[in-house]
């Protein structure tokens, strides 16, 4: 289907790809992985004819249709969300606007005279639109949008109203209904939340195309591919599996490689004794020249690339009271639209407690209330003594100074620790090397979630209010999180869609009611959120197995 032969690709001094090959079979659905700048982007790039070789094939059948969801959306407006997700369903998408342009135009006094020619051409996109089964792309594309987090108002309503966020879901939408025969998808779990990333699981385990994706999110990517293809240091390694197995065959592999690296180099330096001895005896000249010519066309092995993932280690927070915050009688409405109506509980010290929800139901709006950056309508939320809150939300990010690099901003945040220390710091959340002299201002948005975790869990609070935490981390960074939460010695209240951070950390869950948190009152379970799975039958509100 699609094959890169032997390709090599550089950007002046850096090499991306060296004499790498890799096929995407129909139908296969194929994760790829590898370290930041390994070349993820510059491979779908290529086969969509963005982007070309320096050297060696990269084929792609000319009939194969390609859809590709990126991270980048381009300006939206002047359509309604479920005329926007149309327009990527190919000719029967073409033919949906041209009905409705022809629709209008036949209700246009002024186009009267043409109304013999609008009408004959309404027909004959009509009879097109029908024979491609066009009359069932409006509900299967409002099919796609529901399962995405849209409601029926939205779906109507203007796209360009939208946030970016909604925005990428509508171009995502625009891309699945496009049904092509090959799926290239970057992060496409990065602005869904925990129900419109089941849906989508679902939706692409029953695809029948071929994919091939990038995702931060362990578990989206177990569930779905059985294949995954990792870029590094120019190579494509393909391994027969999903993500678990990728990671524990990669293991063995590495294992292998370093047994075998110390073996050959066991072998040269006795060689190399051997030739040092006698390089001047007459009577082994022969022997000595027979084995250096042997080592120059042994073919040296190099040590496996390890990734180096710097452990964060908390300090130890202060203790808390045993009541960290009591909520009473809480209220809180936008218009019509309430939330909370006497909504009470009381978290009490060590608590981890995950707050689930679907979209709009609140739960952003309850951890504002409870740090103190929106106000309840009625109610009250008293915060217990001896309490040191951190609130993590992606608000955080205005806090950084654009103009400071990211190791000038983690020593005017911490004036009285070493450079050691700091750079230690920011290598736990992935800013290695030179990247810690990067200014702010150039900094992705998942650079910026980092840098901002980082400074709040240095000297952490007692009690961490989190929304959203592992929004744009890397898989490395987000299990290192989850790994030193595990021994966060404090309280916990956090919203996320990552159920590799929900299984690891939610020792309570709170589930909010339905689309208005009224709809039934919030579930209150005592247990762990893997023993709530377990016991309720479903990973989030709305979604039953």
């Amino acid at each position: 289907m699609i094959s890169f032969s032997n390709i090599n690709k550089q950007y002046g001094k850096q090499l991306i790809f060296v004499e790498a090959s890799f096929q995407l079979n129909p139908g296969e659905k194929v994760g790829l992985v590898g370290p930041n700048g390994a070349g993820k982007t510059t491979l779908f790039r290529m086969i969509v004819g963005e982007e070309t070789a320096d050297e060696g094939e990269v084929s792609v059948p000319k009939k194969l249709t390609v859809g590709y969801f990126r991270q980048d959306v381009e300006e939206m407006k002047g359509r309604s969300v479920l005329d926007e997700a149309i327009a990527g369903s190919g000719r029967a998408g073409d033919l949906h606007h041209e009905l409705e342009d022809l629709q209008r135009a036949l209700e246009d006094p002024e186009q009267a005279d043409r109304m013999d020619r609008i009408l004959e051409r309404f027909g004959e996109v009509q009879e097109e639109y029908e024979h491609l089964g066009g009359y069932t792309l409006e509900a299967n594309a409002r099919e796609v949008l529901h399962g995405l987090g849209f409601h029926d108002d939205w779906i109507d309503g203007d796209v360009g109203a939208m946030s970016g966020g909604w925005k990428m879901r509508v171009a995502l939408a625009r891309v699945l209904l496009g049904k092509p025969d090959v799926l290239l998808m970057d992060e496409p779990t990065n602005h869904l939340d925990i129900e419109s990333i089941i849906w989508l699981e679902q939706f692409l385990k029953s695809y029948p195309g071929a994919l091939l994706m990038t995702s931060h999110d362990r578990e989206f990517m177990n569930r779905i591919v059985s294949k995954i293809a990792e870029i590094d240091a120019g190579e494509i390694t393909v391994y027969s599996g999903n993500y678990d197995f990728y990671e524990r065959e990669r293991a063995i592999r590495e294992t292998n490689q370093q047994a075998a690296f110390a073996r050959q180099q066991a072998m040269l330096a006795k060689e190399q004794r051997f030739i040092d001895r006698f390089r001047t005896h007459a009577a082994k000249a022969a022997q000595v020249q027979s084995r250096i010519k042997a080592l120059d066309k042994i073919e040296k092995l190099e040590l496996p690339k390890r990734r180096q993932v710097v452990k964060f280690e908390f300090r130890t927070p202060p203790r808390s009271g045993d009541q960290v915050a009591v909520i009473d009688g809480l209220q809180k409405a936008y218009g019509k639209r309430v939330l909370y109506d006497g909504f009470s509980l009381t978290i009490r010290r060590g608590e981890r407690w995950a707050v689930m929800g679907k979209n709009g139901a609140g739960k952003s709006t309850l951890l504002k209330m409870i740090a103190g950056a929106l106000a309840p309508d009625g109610g009250r939320v008293e915060l217990g003594a001896s309490l040191q809150m951190g609130y993590f939300a992606q608000q955080s990010l205005d806090v950084l100074d654009a103009d400071l690099t990211i190791i000038e901003q983690l020593q005017k945040d911490f004036p009285h620790d070493t450079l050691g220390a700091l750079r230690t710091l920011a290598g736990a959340f992935q800013f290695t090397g030179e990247d810690v002299d990067k200014r702010i201002r150039a900094l992705s948005g998942g650079e910026k979630s980092r840098l901002a975790m980082a400074r709040m869990l240095y000297n952490p609070p007692n009690f961490l209010v989190l929304d959203e935490p592992t929004n744009h981390l890397d898989l490395a960074t987000k299990e290192m999180l989850v790994q030193a939460l595990k021994d966060f010695d404090g309280t916990m209240i956090f919203v996320s869609h990552d159920r590799t951070f929900l299984r690891g950390l939610g020792s309570r869950v709170l589930e909010l009611g339905g689309e208005s948190g009224v709809d039934r009152e919030p579930v209150v379970y005592p247990g762990s959120y893997v023993e709530y799975v377990q016991k309720l039958g479903h990973e989030a509100p709305g979604i039953y197995s």
